[in-house]
């Protein structure tokens, strides 16, 4: 990154933090905080860290003073979070996390990447809520300013679990570990959670596999683990049962049966494949690393994310189906600025979508601190073609 545009950032950076927008987590004194500054090396990340602070006002004062390309604080609660090691602090319990990245997701156009994630943190939001019982007033969604969503959960209930714990909640969501024996023993399967969504994904799964020639089909089910070629004919006979159990009594379906045990158990366990992929598609795929990790850094909400110049936007949970990111997380102007492509871009930002060729282009403020942060562009001086 060129001298001039390290200090384009630093000057936009600290200018929006110059305003009454910051906002603190509870228990600020309990929390570790670290930051990523505009240094010479940027955007190498030299991150300082082990940082307590008395009190909010405190925080805002070193935001304000260093204009960080990255603000963060611990998940955790701690004795003496300044401390220099991590047993030293004295750790005292921890927010349960969510992260939820759309580069788990897919790749693609930015704007298509947020739309998918967001489609994910909703069906997660609604697995919590409707499903494990955490209350909408205990918890708090965020816009990471990046590529997804942050959900937080305070409710002192979890505070004190360790990562076995979290790791129980993380496979739920994510769908980990499902045990078709245990989902077929209930005589009335739950109409919602995991035993519906096992149900629709196997008739999903069956109902494609009827589809295929006899030669695909035999040839699809024996690469499964430990089904061969009569084992894969006996049960592609047996589908038109399976699916007529599926849909009115689940609980019919014989799971002792040695066949239908291995072959669902086979299916269960792949962790590439049409019945996976299916089931996946059911899950709420939140980063698990993040979940179980009791000590983690995250991002704060009201900060910018040095990534991107956007705003890591808390948001209440009406608020989210309504949210753009693209617009709602921007908090620089429209003035033009001239910046200088690498390469030919298409950008969608503030209702607008900018077709920039590679060379020097005056854009919106918002999009030159987007592209600036992102790498993709270099503060010019001297002329320009207008885009848009």
């Amino acid at each position: 990154m060129k001298a001039a545009t390290l200090e384009f950032l630093k000057q936009r950076f600290s200018e929006y933090y110059q305003g009454d927008r910051l906002l603190s987590p509870p228990s600020v004194p309990q929390r570790e905080w670290a930051y990523v500054l505009f240094d010479p090396a940027y955007p190498e990340i030299r991150m300082r860290r082990h940082l307590g602070f008395g009190s909010r006002e405190e925080v805002f004062s070193y935001i304000r003073n260093m204009a960080p390309a990255h603000a963060y604080y611990s998940s955790a609660y701690y004795a003496n979070p300044g401390a220099p090691t991590m047993h030293e602090k004295g750790w005292l319990g921890a927010d349960l996390i969510f992260d939820l990245d759309a580069d788990h997701l897919m790749r693609g156009p930015y704007d298509r990447m947020l739309s998918r994630v967001k489609e994910e943190t909703v069906k997660l939001l609604s697995m919590l809520t409707g499903e494990l019982g955490f209350s909408e007033r205990e918890m708090e969604v965020v816009f990471s300013g990046g590529r997804g969503y942050h959900i937080h959960v305070r409710d002192i209930a979890v505070r004190n679990w360790g990562s076995a714990e979290r790791r129980e909640v993380i496979d739920y969501v994510c769908g980990i570990g499902l045990d078709p024996t245990l989902i077929f023993s209930r005589k009335a399967p739950s109409p919602r959670g995991w035993h519906q969504r096992y149900i629709d994904a196997l008739s999903e799964y069956l109902l494609w596999l009827e589809g295929r020639s006899e030669k695909d089909q035999v040839a699809h089910l024996t690469s499964l683990e430990g089904v061969g070629k009569a084992s894969a004919e006996e049960f592609l006979r047996r589908i038109p049962d399976i699916l007529s159990h599926l849909s009115r009594d689940p609980g019919k379906i014989n799971v002792k049966d040695a066949l239908v045990s291995r072959i669902l158990r086979a299916l269960s366990e792949e962790k590439e494949g049409e019945f996976s992929s299916r089931l996946r598609a059911r899950a709420a795929l939140a980063d698990e690393p993040v979940t179980t990790d009791i000590k983690r850094l995250i991002r704060l909400p009201s900060s910018l994310h040095g990534g991107s110049g956007f705003r890591v936007t808390p948001l209440a949970i009406r608020e989210l189906p309504d949210f753009d990111p693209l617009v709602d997380a921007v908090v620089f102007s429209d003035r033009e600025m001239k910046v200088d492509c690498s390469a030919a871009i298409q950008m969608s930002l503030l209702g607008s979508v900018y077709k920039l060729e590679k060379g020097v282009s005056r854009v919106p403020e918002a999009l030159a601190v987007f592209l600036c942060c992102r790498g993709m562009a270099e503060i010019a001086g001297g002329g320009g073609h207008a885009a848009g």
